[in-house]
């Protein structure tokens, strides 16, 4: 079992939600796992009470305010929050349809909203934990953030957005005895990425990428990145000139990482 033992996880129905889920699992836990698909969800909460854990699934979509924030108010404490998940959406380089902008958006940036923030409201009223904080807030980003790649514009955009959101809450969430963290892992191995018809470079199996994820949260760590060869490749893409960065990127069907 992981050092919290009450833990909230959204896109827990598969992939790296599922990962992390089973990671968190153990006996004394107290599992809320969010997902749109209710088998899979209730599959992977069947998993977790295997181990000893209480999982308890809720079919919620991240994109409705007034359920996620009912869902999150009635929890109880949570130790750790993890904002995971997120979709994908690449062009192939062709122009990206508004409706694939604005749902990209809505689950990725607003999704995330809709998790955080009342996520920080319930913390902010806890008592800390044996950690010395009142609670953590994981937020899955992508080393996707770094890179402005033309052929998935708005996915690079809105995990930029939560990965610089997160960070700079941080900062500040600190007085009130609550921790952000900024999570951008590369390829994971999961449904999304099976889409992708090219070349993934140090894919992660998601069980990995939960680990890794796990001991960065525990390290303290506010940007947890990794691997680390691939998130030194984006940060050297992302500051390229933009026409070179655009030129370079027009040779790939640029999708999104995790």
């Amino acid at each position: 079992m992981a050092a919290w033992r009450h833990v909230l996880v959204t896109g827990a129905s598969s992939g790296l939600g599922r990962a992390l889920a089973l990671a968190c699992s153990g006996e004394g836990a107290v599992l809320h796992l969010g997902g749109r698909d209710a088998a899979r969800l209730e599959a992977v909460a069947e998993a977790c009470r295997a181990t000893g854990a209480t999982a308890l699934p809720q079919r919620v979509d991240v994109r409705d305010a007034a359920a996620m924030a009912g869902w999150i108010a009635g929890a109880g404490r949570l130790d750790l929050v993890i904002a995971n998940a997120g979709i994908s959406a690449g062009t192939g380089g062709a122009v990206e349809p508004a409706s694939v902008a604005r749902a990209v958006f809505e689950t990725n940036v607003t999704g995330v909203l809709n998790t955080v923030l009342p996520a920080l409201e319930a913390m902010a009223a806890q008592t800390p934990g044996p950690d010395g904080w009142r609670g953590r807030v994981a937020v899955v980003a992508s080393v996707a953030a770094f890179v402005a790649a033309p052929g998935a514009p708005a996915y690079c955009a809105s995990k930029a957005a939560v990965q610089r959101w997160a960070e700079a809450l941080d900062a500040t969430e600190r007085r009130r005895g609550i921790r952000l963290h900024a999570v951008c892992p590369g390829y994971i191995r999961t449904l999304m990425t099976a889409r992708n018809a090219f070349p993934m470079p140090l894919m992660m199996e998601p069980e990995e990428a939960a680990r890794r994820m796990l001991a960065g949260i525990a390290a303290g760590r506010t940007r947890i990145a990794y691997p680390w060869p691939l998130y030194a490749a984006a940060r050297l893409a992302g500051s390229l000139p933009p026409g070179l960065r655009a030129a370079a990127f027009s040779r790939f069907p640029a999708k999104g990482l995790d």
